[in-house]
């Protein structure tokens, strides 16, 4: 019978060893899955057994307790506990068996006879059978405390400059005195505290806390936690509070501290991880955590698609794993990293395809405890369009910048983008200045003639081509052959320009060529057809005129004047004819100016017209042809005194341009020619006057043309107009 008894007890022991061998399987997989944050914790952390001994510590621990981890699982709390009252451990231990938690300021001595004061907090079995103690070394504070109660001075500076609110009250809760933060966080006057109790601004639910308070100010003399208050404007606010009792003269002293803001941003924490969860699994960039060895602790789903493994495969590999060590990059990057503890790069990253991927990281040296922190984006798509991007803008640059137009880049306000070289040279400006300008200013510099809307008339079929006119910075006027493409790119135009000016004159001077050429061929055909019955006219009209015995004269002197007329038109149309043979020499062209104002001096009196000369400065001689330039003066001059019946001014300058050009100005003060009209000045049978032929200017055309010289007409209407004529200045032969 006792041998039955005897197995069953064994049995019952073996049973209870089994359950305790899995108790205590549990617990040590309880304790891994904490092992990170209990090694990391900057307060001490302790498993307690139910008699003290210390079941486990972390480092801080050991650091607090100032012993190293073997020595301390040989010991027990009560070791160091000599300080402490033995009812005081006792009530503790009942304490924390009956409520499960613990809160206390304890005092322990090392074994090198130092004192610690502690903030302990415990929780009854919170791993298995085995209590969990957090501590925290607050000696520092409680010789602060120590140092306030002996200087009695010290202690006023600080209760009127502290920034904490700090208040002290009677044993009924009763306001006595407090300081002016703790007035200001309050919204009272320091003449109002009399009239107010603590449980004033403590709301109902929260009464049972204040009791709680009081209860442990009568056994423990200190008190601290969290107090939410309602103020007496409706504002509630939470103070981190420390209470003390007897004080002085048994009063009860709050330090407290406005925490509504901390804990408003521990809410906003709270989010902000979350947030930062949902970020870190939803990312479309790889993220990856990894240790001091390259070791990758935690990825995210995009990194698997980036490096081409699955999340278990990639929580076994290393990131160097998928580097080329030996890329001289790698080496760079590496040792910046390790220098400043961050870095941003690109790199060539190998999968385990043997694919080979261009990566742009950011990663970041201890973000969580000692690990590093690497985003990672796949670029070598970006980084292929970017190289066929730039090959495009090289070409595209290369012809821009090599075209034989003008071409402009600007935007819908017309500032400048881009300009070519040649866009540069057509506006007469520095390339580097153009690209600060506006277009519409420079095409309409004159405002009084901008258009007000440029670009609306190809707002339709966003292209076109036109003429415009451009005038340079020294008064040349060009004509430009403008094209426009619009919306080029979003907000992009592009405007096309080429200087048409020569192309326009040299159209103009082969149009006047061949007007020229029929004119000489008329003329050639009918000039001396015409001479030969004149000449028999002029001779009978001269006969019959001696021959009648009435008097005619006025008639004979109209017929005669009319004769002539008609031969000085001959004689135009035989200069007209080509060839000719013209003999050049070297001559004064103020001589030739003054014998033909002294030629026309009397039309000019007859007129009530006054003939002006100026020479601005020595005017050297020109090669010439006299009679031809004489005749070009008249042909001007004659024009001025006949465009002012009334009567006025003919002012003539001969002046140099230049060392090797002469400038020769005719102004008269007529009624001024119309723009339209003066476009024409100088085509055959053209002309402004009532019986005049158009032959006359045309001829002085043609030989200031033989001159090599050019003639420049400006007129304003109703002021008068003004001939401009260039010559060759010196002996050099025409």
């Amino acid at each position: 019978m006792s041998q039955l008894i005897e197995e069953a007890q064994i049995a019952q022991l073996n049973s209870e060893l089994d359950r305790l061998k899995k108790e205590n399987q549990h617990l040590l997989a309880e304790l891994a899955k904490h092992q990170v944050i209990f090694d990391q914790a900057l307060d001490a952390i302790i498993i307690f057994d139910q008699n003290m001994n210390f079941i486990d510590v972390n480092e801080a621990a050991c650091s607090l307790f100032n012993e190293r981890k073997e020595v301390l699982l040989e010991k027990s709390l009560y070791d160091y506990l000599a300080m402490f009252p033995n009812e005081e451990i006792k009530r503790q231990r009942e304490q924390l068996s009956e409520t499960g938690s613990l809160s206390e300021e304890i005092i322990i001595k090392l074994k090198n006879g130092q004192l610690k004061f502690i903030e302990f907090s415990a929780k009854r079995k919170a791993i298995g059978d085995y209590d969990l103690s957090i501590m925290r070394d607050v000696s520092s504070k409680k010789m602060l405390e120590r140092e306030r109660s002996i200087n009695e001075k010290m202690f006023q500076d600080l209760f009127h400059r502290a920034l904490d609110g700090i208040v002290i009250y009677d044993h009924h809760g009763r306001l006595v005195d407090a300081n002016t933060s703790f007035c200001h966080s309050f919204e009272l006057q320091k003449n109002q505290l009399s009239f107010y109790k603590l449980k004033d601004f403590i709301d109902k639910e929260s009464r049972d806390k204040i009791e709680e308070t009081w209860s442990l100010l009568s056994k423990a003399g200190k008190a601290k936690g969290d107090l939410p208050v309602r103020l007496k404007s409706g504002t509630r606010k939470i103070f981190e509070f420390t209470a003390t009792s007897n004080v002085l003269n048994g009063y009860y002293m709050s330090i407290m501290r406005d925490i509504t803001e901390k804990r408003s941003m521990e809410a906003k924490l709270h989010k902000s991880e979350v947030r930062f969860r949902e970020i870190f699994e939803n990312a479309m960039d790889a993220i990856i955590i990894w240790d001091k060895k390259g070791q990758i602790l935690k990825a995210n789903r995009w990194a698997t698609r980036i490096f081409e493994l699955p999340m278990e495969g990639l929580l076994k590999s290393s990131i160097t794993d998928f580097l080329d060590l030996a890329d001289p990059r790698y080496l760079s990057a590496f040792k910046q990293y390790m220098t400043t503890g961050s870095i941003r790069q690109e790199l060539h990253f190998y999968m385990p395809n043997g694919q080979c991927k261009h990566l742009e990281f950011t990663s970041k040296a201890n973000v969580f405890e000692g690990q590093h922190l690497t985003i990672l984006r796949n670029v070598s798509d970006r980084n292929r369009m970017e190289k066929e991007l730039r090959q495009s803008e090289e070409k595209f640059r290369k012809i821009f910048n090599g075209a034989l137009e003008g071409i402009i880049l600007f935007d819908s306000n017309y500032d400048i983008m881009a300009a070519n070289p040649v866009s540069a040279k057509i506006f007469e400006m520095p390339h580097e200045e153009i690209e600060q300008c506006n277009l519409y200013a420079m095409l309409f510099p004159d405002e009084s003639k901008q258009p007000s809307d440029f670009l609306a008339e190809f707002q339709k079929e966003e292209e076109g081509t036109e003429e415009i006119l451009l005038t340079s910075k020294h008064g040349q006027t060009r004509i430009l052959d403008f094209s426009l493409k619009l919306n080029l790119n979003e907000n992009m135009h592009l405007a096309i320009f080429r200087d048409i000016t020569e192309r326009k004159e040299l159209e103009e001077r082969l149009r006047k060529s061949d007007t020229l050429n029929v004119v000489g061929e008329l003329a050639a055909g009918i000039a001396h057809e015409i001479r030969n019955p004149m000449t028999a006219l002029k001779g009978f009209i001269q006969l019959l005129e001696g021959s009648v015995k009435d008097d005619f004269s006025m008639y004979f002197n109209v017929i005669k004047s009319e004769l002539n007329r008609i031969e000085s038109i001959i004689t135009e149309f035989l200069v007209l004819a080509k060839p000719q043979a013209i003999h050049f020499e070297q001559n004064s062209i103020v001589k030739i100016m003054k014998d033909t104002m002294e030629l026309l001096n009397a039309q000019a009196i007859f007129s009530n017209v006054q003939m002006e000369l100026i020479t601005d400065g020595e005017i050297p001689s020109i090669y010439c042809e006299p009679n031809q330039m004489k005749q070009v003066f008249i042909n001007i001059l004659k024009n001025a005194i006949e465009v002012m019946p009334g009567g006025g001014k003919v002012l003539t300058i001969l002046k140099m341009k230049g060392p090797d050009s002469l400038c020769i100005s005719i102004k008269d003060e007529g009624n001024g020619i119309p723009e339209d009209k003066l476009k024409r000045l100088g085509e055959p049978f053209y002309t402004t006057k009532d019986r005049g032929t158009g032959l006359g200017l045309m001829v002085s055309y043609k030989i200031i043309e033989e001159h090599r010289g050019k003639v420049k007409v400006e007129s304003q209407v109703g002021k008068g107009t003004t001939f401009y004529i260039t010559l060759p200045a010196g002996t050099n032969e025409v």
